[in-house]
């Protein structure tokens, strides 16, 4: 769980775009076996779909890194106090 933690924080532009990639696609594979639509309202289908994904890892993110810096800034103020 570390390692892909460490993979996600260091290439995040990289993850985010690749589960978007992977939202496009599931969603066109589901509309293309449930709904009888033409390809042009499933490519936008598709489109939204992933775009609330995006939102939501985006969301995540951020949360993540917010609470990634309140954790390293304890650290340093918790080494200085130490060194005192």
């Amino acid at each position: 769980m570390e390692s892909i933690q460490s993979w996600v924080s260091k290439n995040k532009l990289a993850s985010i775009g690749g589960l978007w990639a992977t939202g496009v696609g599931a969603s066109l594979a589901y509309s293309t076996a449930r709904t009888p639509l033409k390809t042009s309202l499933k490519l936008i289908h598709a489109r939204m779909h992933a775009q609330a994904l995006t939102l939501g890892v985006l969301s995540a993110a951020a949360v993540f890194h917010y609470y990634d810096q309140q954790r390293a800034g304890e650290e340093v103020h918790g080494a200085a106090a130490s060194a005192n």
